[in-house]
């Protein structure tokens, strides 16, 4: 009997941590795992890694890559955002004359870095006035959290910030049992595979602060194993991708109407 060929997780050539990490957990199930992508032509390839290194490789490797809407956050019920947050553009986003928290919707533009402006006046000029951005009212986060969601499911997580800064702990109850609203409430509108940030405020209330996709996302103290297994739902061979994701493949900058891998 022929010997099948494992399957490959590809990795960007600049390692991190969490790289590292769901690479050893991978290898322990048998996948070739590496940063050539000449290794990975014509197998079966799973993906993790930034989004610039994935739009060369997803077309040529055929990769599915899942991300949430743009908009997801806009449609959230307000009890679970505790703030306003709306879609719009850069241009209408510079006519603001009030304090607000810009981001660009997706990790596709990178001269626009997540931060709060006093008003629209300080948003950087070398971008085009029609480039999206996600606009919030401003607030503040206590300590953060991520959890990294299968099926509607928080399969593992970890908490990432306390008070704005890095410091990784496991998952407490209360993390948990918010994020089990907050998916009760919105999964059907998210990847199948997803990585969801989720925070207290200052003031005790619990918010979401964003969904991402996660191929490209720290595990921090989130168990590796698991994370591996929404990684590879996140990021593999875009013939697998199941009929209700299709609506999250990532599409390409420089063809909207398309998303990598195959034309819509």
């Amino acid at each position: 009997m022929e010997a099948r060929t494992p399957s490959v997780l590809l990795l960007s050539a600049a390692r991190t941590s969490t790289a590292e990490l769901i690479a050893r957990a991978a290898a322990w199930r048998g996948y070739d795992v590496t940063d050539r992508a000449a290794d990975a032509e014509g197998r079966k390839v799973h993906w993790y890694g930034g989004p610039r290194a994935a739009a060369r490789h997803a077309g040529p490797l055929g990769l599915g890559l899942l991300e949430p809407a743009d908009d997801w956050l806009t449609h959230l019920p307000r009890p679970l955002l505790r703030r306003g947050v709306r879609l719009t553009t850069l241009g209408e986003a510079r006519e603001l004359r009030e304090r607000v928290f810009v981001k660009p919707p997706s990790a596709k533009i990178d001269l626009l870095p997540a931060a709060v402006h006093e008003d629209g006046t300080s948003l950087p000029g070398g971008l085009d006035g029609s480039t999206p951005v996600l606009v919030s009212g401003v607030v503040e986060f206590d300590t953060e959290y991520r959890l990294f969601v299968l099926d509607g499911e928080a399969v593992t997580g970890s908490r990432y910030a306390v008070h704005g800064r890095l410091d990784p702990a496991p998952l407490d109850a209360e993390s948990r049992a918010f994020a089990r609203t907050v998916l009760d409430a919105t999964a059907a509108g998210l990847p199948s595979a997803v990585c969801l940030d989720i925070g207290r405020l200052a003031d005790g209330d619990w918010a979401v602060v964003e969904a991402n996709m996660a191929w490209f996302a720290h595990c921090y103290t989130a168990e590796p194993d698991r994370v591996l297994d929404v990684v590879l739902r996140a990021a593999g061979p875009i013939a697998a991708v199941a009929d209700r994701d299709r609506r999250h493949l990532r599409r390409s900058a420089d063809r909207p109407e398309a998303v990598w891998g195959r034309a819509v």
